[in-house]
């Protein structure tokens, strides 16, 4: 349960109580086993309460612990009250959730690291619950609090019941984490993994950034049900809806080249040659639906910007499979195999001439009656979407050639 007393600060008996048990936690600085992050923009409310509870839980541990409180540019008694409590703080004048994060984890030095937002709404009572995985062979621990108990008016009824699972759902879809509540607050991992993942977004992102970098990695990843309570009266939320939704969705898609770009341009592509190929010989009716020349034109453009979008996935990709951003996927190994600039020009440089060479057909037949009767409008905007696809080809076949030289000189898959 969630200590939710009023912090009064006793400048004598309190103060020498927390600076030993802190002397304790911090006995030899390489022996520290566990480390609690909290991140802090003004919360003198509740940062008291939320050191306190985490120091009853971590006494009760039998290891040397240390809580890091990486303060964000507080202009309230929030540092005062920590480090009147033992904590350890660290500054980051940079804003952002993230930042913040990533100085408090840096500058701790715990073989386990437990992350949690000092605003009371999580219980670090509950502790246990994060370490035991680990010592069982977790990589890393998340907290589900859908799974656990949602206190009234701790979480707003637009997060519970849309941000939050709808997220989770399209993050699982891109990046099969099978995360239940993607964006809690409160996890842990061991030293390593931070290492490994190499974190770097600033904002809220960053609890998602996590998670996929970490499942791309093929880590053990394991939840906890726990409890989320109410935030202390007169604690502001820093979490803003809207903009920091669309920054989560935006990093997934970012980080997600096939969702965000080969997927939809197969599928323009597709549409696209559909009507391309039904309406080249004459119009189409389907029932009541009459297709024509307007229906042809549309195939075109689909066709034509479909190529485009699954050129850009295609550059995506091989930039970074080059430059090792993510674990090298199957298209960028079946690229780096079997694509050849020769070969992807000449694919380009056929799709053109074929385009070219029906329009000369058109032109000369045109001509053989004089520039008289039928305008062959079908013909040509077929031809021309061939045109325009292949040369389309041939010089993104030389950009993807230019994303792929490798850093020691070698041109990789771009040459034979």
């Amino acid at each position: 349960m969630v200590d939710t007393g009023h912090y009064n600060i006793n400048p004598y008996l309190q103060v020498l109580f927390m600076m030993m048990k802190s002397i304790k936690s911090d006995s030899g600085t390489n022996s520290v086993q566990i480390s609690v992050v909290m991140p802090c923009l003004n919360e003198e409310q509740s940062i008291g309460i939320c050191i306190k509870n985490a120091v009853k839980a971590l006494d009760q541990t039998g290891q040397t612990w240390e809580i890091v409180i990486a303060d964000n540019g507080s202009t309230d008694r929030s540092a005062e009250i920590a480090e009147s409590l033992g904590a350890r703080i660290v500054h980051e004048p940079e804003r952002g959730y993230g930042n913040a994060f990533l100085r408090g984890i840096s500058e701790s030095r715990g073989k386990v690291v437990i992350l949690g937002d000092s605003d009371n709404t999580y219980d670090f009572g509950q502790l246990e619950l994060f370490i035991q995985p680990l010592n069982e062979g977790a990589d890393m621990v998340i907290g589900n609090r859908f799974q656990g108990k949602i206190h009234r008016h701790a979480m707003p009824w637009l997060h519970r019941y849309i941000g939050n699972p709808v997220l989770s759902k399209i993050l699982n879809l891109l990046f099969h984490t099978g995360a239940g509540d993607a964006h809690c607050g409160m996890r842990a991992f061991k030293r390593e993994v931070f290492e490994k993942i190499n974190l770097e977004a600033s904002g809220m992102e960053f609890a998602s950034e996590m998670i996929i970098k970490a499942a791309r990695m093929n880590l053990e990843i394991t939840e906890v049900p726990i409890d989320y309570f109410p935030r202390q009266k007169g604690s502001v939320s820093k979490l803003r809806s809207f903009k920091d939704g669309w920054r989560h969705l935006r990093f997934m898609l970012l980080y997600s080249p096939t969702w965000l770009f080969l997927i939809p341009g197969f599928g323009f592509l597709g549409i696209g040659l559909l009507f391309l190929l039904s309406l080249v010989w004459g119009p189409l009716q389907i029932g009541d639906f009459f297709l024509d020349f307007h229906f042809m034109a549309l195939g075109s453009l689909l066709a034509i910007l479909g190529v485009q979008v699954v050129m850009l996935g295609l550059y995506a990709k091989v930039y970074t499979g080059v430059h090792k951003l993510e674990p090298t996927s199957k298209l960028f190994g079946f690229l780096k195999k079997h694509f050849r600039l020769e070969r992807g020009v000449l694919a380009g440089v056929l799709i053109f001439l074929t385009g070219l060479g029906i329009n000369l057909y058109i032109l000369i037949l045109w001509l053989s009656i004089g520039f008289q009767g039928r305008l062959y409008i079908r013909e040509v905007v077929f031809a021309m979407t061939f045109m325009i696809v292949g040369a389309q080809v041939v010089f993104s076949s030389f950009f993807i050639s230019v994303l792929g030289i490798e850093k020691k000189g070698t041109t990789g898959h771009n040459s034979d």
